[in-house]
C-alpha cells in the first residue's frame, strides 16, 4: 500500500509483482529536517547493538568484584528476553501513547537499568538491572524501526536501513572494545555510566524529533496474552542457551519455538493483536518475510559465538585477533549494504534472493575451512556471511514495510527487530547444543573444537535453507490481500 502522501510507491506492477521506489540519495534523505531525525534513530540503534555487546569483555571483572561467575551468560540471556519481550510490544505501545512519548519513555528505562548495573552491590542486582537494559532497549530499537516507517518516506528506506546496518557493524566493532578498554582501566561500572549518559540524552531529544506521528486508533488496550505466551517462549529459548545438556538444551529449544508458533495462532483470532494480520501465513509477504528473517538470523549465530574459542584453539590466534577475524562479517555487512543502498527496480528482489541464498554457502565454507583452520576461507565465509544480510536485509525490510497496512505499520515494523532478537535467541540455543553434543562443554580440545567446527554450522544449515526458500517466496509474490 503506498503512503498517503506519496501515491503510487510499491503498488503492484503489470506482472502483479510489489515495485520497489525509485531510489533516492544521501543529500535527499538528510534534507527537509529528516536530518535530526535520521540522527537519532541512528543513535537509539546504536544504544541497543552497542549494550547488548558490551558485556562481553567486562564480565571478568565484574565477576571479580561481584561474584558470580557461574551467571556469566545471563547477563546476556536476560538482556535478550528483555529485548524481545519490548521489541514486539514496541508497535502497540507507540500507538496507545505516541510514538514521541514512547520512545522518551525508552530512554529513561535504559537509564534506570544502566544506573542499577553501575551502581550493582551484588550480582543480582547487576543481573537485573541487565534485564531492565533489554526492555529499555528492545524498546528503542523498536521504536526506531516504527520511526523509520512513519516518518520516512518510501524512496529513502532502503539508505536508512544500510544506515542502520553500518550503525549495527560499528557496535559490534566497538561495543567489545569499548568494555574491554573500562574494563583495562579498573572501572567497569564507567561503562553503564556512559550508556546512561547517552540514553538520557536520547530520551530528552525523542519528544522534539519524533514529531508528525500521533496516538493511532490501531486497537484498544495492550496484548497480554500474547505477550506472556512470547515471554514463555522465549524464556525457554534463553534457558536452552545456557543449558550446558546438549539433549536438555534442544529440548527447551523445541518447546521454545513450539510457543511462538502458538503466539501467532493466538495473535490470529486475538482481538486486540500483537502482530500485523497473516504474519504467520506463508503465502504473503508478511509471513514469508518474517519467516526469512527469522531463519537466516538463526542460522547466522553459530559463527560470531563460537568462531573466537575455535580460532583461539585450531589457530592459535590471540583473543584479539580471533576477534578481528570474526570481525570481517561486520565489516562485509557493512560495506555491502551501503553498495547496494541505491539500488531500484528489479534489483529490490534480486539483492534479497543472492543474500538469502549466500548464507547457506557461507555456511558450507566456514563448515569446511574452520575444521582445517584455512584461515584465507574462514574470512571469505565470514564475509560472505555478513554480505548476505548487507545485500538483502534493507529490500527485505522494505518489502515488508510497503506490505503493511496503515493500520499494522506501527505493530508491523516494530516486530522485525523483535523476530531478528527471536532468531539470534533461537539460533545460539541450536548452535549451542551441537557444539556440546560435540564436546565443548566437556573442555575445549583440538578434537572438539575440530567436531563443533563443522556441527555448528551443519546444524542450522536447515534453517538457512528454509530462509533462502521463505525469501524466494517474499520476492515471488504479489500481496494481493494485506488483511
Amino acid at each position: 500500500m503506498g503512503r498517503p502522501d506519496e501515491p503510487g510507491d510499491d503498488e503492484p506492477g503489470d506482472d502483479g509483482r510489489v515495485e520497489a521506489p525509485p531510489a533516492a540519495g544521501w543529500a535527499d534523505l538528510l534534507a527537509d529536517g529528516r536530518l535530526p531525525r535520521f540522527a537519532l534513530i541512528c543513535l537509539g540503534v546504536w544504544l541497543n547493538a552497542a549494550d547488548s555487546l558490551v558485556t562481553a569483555t567486562i564480565m571478568p571483572s565484574v565477576g571479580a568484584e561481584l561474584g558470580g561467575y557461574g551467571y556469566f551468560s545471563w547477563a546476556t540471556a536476560g538482556f535478550l528476553v528483555g529485548a524481545i519481550l519490548a521489541g514486539a510490544s514496541a508497535g502497540r505501545l507507540s500507538q496507545l501513547i505516541g510514538l514521541g512519548s514512547a520512545t522518551a519513555l525508552a530512554g529513561l528505562v535504559t537509564v534506570v537499568g544502566c544506573v542499577m548495573s553501575a551502581a550493582a552491590p551484588d550480582v543480582g542486582i547487576f543481573l537485573a538491572g541487565r534485564l531492565v537494559q533489554g526492555l529499555g532497549s528492545g524498546w528503542i530499537s523498536g521504536f526506531a524501526m516504527v520511526a523509520i516507517a512513519l516518518l520516512f518516506p518510501e524512496r529513502h528506506l532502503a539508505r536508512v536501513f544500510a544506515a542502520v546496518s553500518g550503525v549495527w557493524g560499528v557496535a559490534t566493532l566497538l561495543g567489545p572494545l569499548v568494555g574491554g578498554l573500562f574494563a583495562q582501566g579498573g572501572d567497569w561500572r564507567g561503562v553503564f555510566w556512559l550508556f546512561a549518559a547517552q540514553a538520557l540524552a536520547f530520551s530528552a531529544a525523542a519528544p522534539f524529533l519524533l514529531t508528525g506521528s500521533t496516538k493511532t486508533a490501531g486497537g484498544p488496550g495492550v496484548p497480554w496474552l500474547q505477550l506472556g505466551v512470547l515471554g514463555l517462549g522465549v524464556s525457554a529459548i534463553a534457558v536452552a542457551d545456557i543449558t550446558h545438556g546438549a539433549v536438555l538444551s534442544l529440548g527447551l529449544a523445541a518447546v521454545g519455538l513450539a510457543v511462538l508458533v502458538l503466539v501467532l495462532r493466538i495473535d490470529d483470532r486475538a482481538r486486540v493483536r500483537l502482530l500485523p494480520h497473516k504474519a504467520g501465513d506463508l503465502a504473503t509477504i508478511c509471513g514469508s518475510g518474517y519467516a526469512a528473517m527469522f531463519a537466516l538470523t538463526a542460522a547466522s549465530m553459530g559463527f560470531a559465538i563460537y568462531g573466537p574459542p575455535i580460532l583461539q584453539k585450531l589457530a592459535g590466534l590471540s583473543p584479539l585477533w580471533a576477534g578481528y577475524a570474526i570481525g570481517a562479517e561486520s565489516l562485509a555487512w557493512t560495506v555491502a549494504a551501503l553498495a547496494v543502498a541505491g539500488a531500484s527496480g528489479v534489483w529490490d528482489a534480486r539483492w534479497v534472493r543472492i543474500g538469502a541464498l549466500s548464507v547457506p554457502v557461507s555456511l558450507v565454507i566456514l563448515a569446511w575451512a574452520m575444521p582445517s583452520v584455512s584461515l584465507v576461507w574462514v574470512l571469505v565465509g565470514g564475509a560472505l556471511l555478513g554480505a548476505a544480510f548487507g545485500w538483502s536485509w534493507s529490500f527485505m525490510s522494505r518489502r515488508l514495510m510497503a506490505a503493511l497496512s496503515d493500520e499494522d505499520r506501527a505493530i508491523g515494523s516494530s516486530a522485525i527487530t523483535a523476530v531478528r532478537q527471536t532468531g539470534a535467541a533461537a539460533g545460539a540455543a541450536i548452535s549451542g547444543a551441537a557444539a556440546n553434543l560435540a564436546g565443548f562443554s566437556a573442555g575445549l580440545t583440538v578434537e572438539s573444537a575440530r567436531t563443533a567446527a563443522v556441527w555448528v554450522f551443519a546444524a542450522v544449515l536447515p534453517l538457512a535453507l528454509a530462509g533462502a526458500w521463505a525469501a524466494f517466496r517474499m520476492t515471488g509474490r504479489a500481496e494481493v490481500a494485506r488483511a
